[in-house]
């Protein structure tokens, strides 16, 4: 006779002591991980998909000594890149912010600069990508190359499958700057607009903070362009208390994308990014009559406002790519040097740790994770080591 347990008293009385357990089981099982347990657990986090029981072993043989270099050996299986590190970069790429969109010429920059070791801080001013070996090639009006590589498999842990190429190799003209101005990042945010929705996904993408949280309404306005009304609905107050909060630092920072454009005809998607230097694109020029005192924009100079005010600590800015005046105020030009003055900001350091314990522990970094691996990280902004201590941080005792 089967046991009807949902029809039975006596034994659904048992049922929180069966659970009870069960669950010591695990945690017993947890807090007495041994050395295979452990190794098992950071290559499930890293790569994915279990280890080979030779890679175990071998894992194993190093984990009580140096459980780092154990996860270095898990990040040599492909999985680490083709799935962990593209789902990773992926919701940067596109403004829905979905892991759930094809490899791109954004997400394999990302891809190869992790695998191949570059400073990260680099990721928003370099002047190269990474794109595949295969046909069909690299275009400045489609992603089919990437899509390619992605249906077929392509090992992206290969250096001779994924490789590292300069911007204007492959879009002669243009003004590198990083993961910026790679094709996926165009069509997500220089499409249309103003070119405001690339430094505030940038924003949110890299320094982990939205532009609310960063509102400082008493720095100068004078910067703000004349499509922002200084009267929202009749009212000043508005502008003063909310609109000025982001636009006063925002604007002066975002003239360094005045020569980029995402150009296309009927189809975004078949559309590309263009450059025009020393000439404003004219989208920076609209509703000029909603102030026409408000800045005109005359070239892709840049200034950060927000190292001073509350935002010099919220933020934590770095040494100034360009030229720091008298009154502390960093200037530059273009997108590249505008990237460099943001990644060499503590908000950046903090906010690739705190992007990779979630994706590898599913959790926040403690406090003392998040300043102990942020200062590792500062002093060589390699991302491997980061994902390797946030393996290790959650490999169970």
């Amino acid at each position: 006779m089967s046991l009807q347990i949902h029809s039975n008293n006596k034994y659904r009385k048992q049922w929180p002591v069966v659970l009870a357990v069960v669950c010591l089981g695990l945690v017993s099982q947890l807090s007495l991980a041994g050395p295979r347990e452990q190794a098992k657990r950071i290559h499930d986090r890293l790569a994915g998909v279990p280890p080979t029981n030779a890679v175990l072993d071998q894992m194993a043989a190093v984990i009580g000594s140096d459980p780092e270099a154990a996860a270095a050996i898990a990040m040599q299986n492909p999985a680490f890149y083709n799935v962990t590190l593209k789902n990773f970069a992926t919701p940067w790429s596109n403004e829905e912010q979905t892991v759930f969109a094809s490899l791109n010429d954004y997400s394999a920059t990302v891809i190869g600069m992790i695998r191949d070791d570059m400073p990260f801080d680099q990721v928003l001013s370099a002047p190269y990508l990474y794109k595949g070996t295969i046909q069909p090639d690299y275009s400045i009006s489609n992603n089919s190359h990437y899509e390619e590589m992605e249906r077929q498999g392509i090992d992206l842990s290969d250096s001779a499958n994924l490789i590292r190429v300069s911007q204007t190799s492959v879009n002669p003209g243009v003004a590198p700057a990083g993961v910026i101005t790679t094709r996926a990042a165009a069509r997500a945010f220089f499409v249309d607009g103003t070119n405001r929705a690339m430094f505030r996904f940038t924003m949110m993408n890299h320094l982990c903070t939205d532009l609310d949280p960063i509102k400082d309404n008493t720095r100068p306005s004078d910067r703000i362009r004349q499509d922002v009304t200084r009267s929202p609905g009749g009212d000043s107050r508005i502008f003063m208390n909310e609109c000025l909060g982001c636009h006063a630092g925002m604007d002066p920072l975002t003239q360094a994308y005045a020569y980029y454009e995402y150009e296309y005809t009927n189809d975004m998607d078949s559309g590309r990014l263009v450059y025009t230097p020393n000439s404003v694109q004219p989208k920076h020029h609209i509703n000029e009559d909603n102030f026409k005192y408000g800045y005109i924009i005359p070239d892709d100079s840049w200034s950060n406002y927000w190292r001073h005010g509350p935002n010099a600590n919220r933020l934590g800015w770095g040494a100034c790519p360009g030229t720091l005046d008298a009154k502390g105020v960093c200037h530059g030009n273009g997108a590249a040097t505008m990237g460099e003055e943001l990644a060499n900001s503590d908000a950046f350091a903090t906010c690739q740790v705190k992007k990779v314990f979630k994706s590898v522990c599913f959790r926040e970094p403690s406090n003392t994770e998040l300043t102990n691996v942020t200062a590792s990280f500062k002093s060589d902004y390699n991302m491997k080591n980061v994902f390797a201590k946030a393996a290790v941080s959650c490999m169970g005792n």
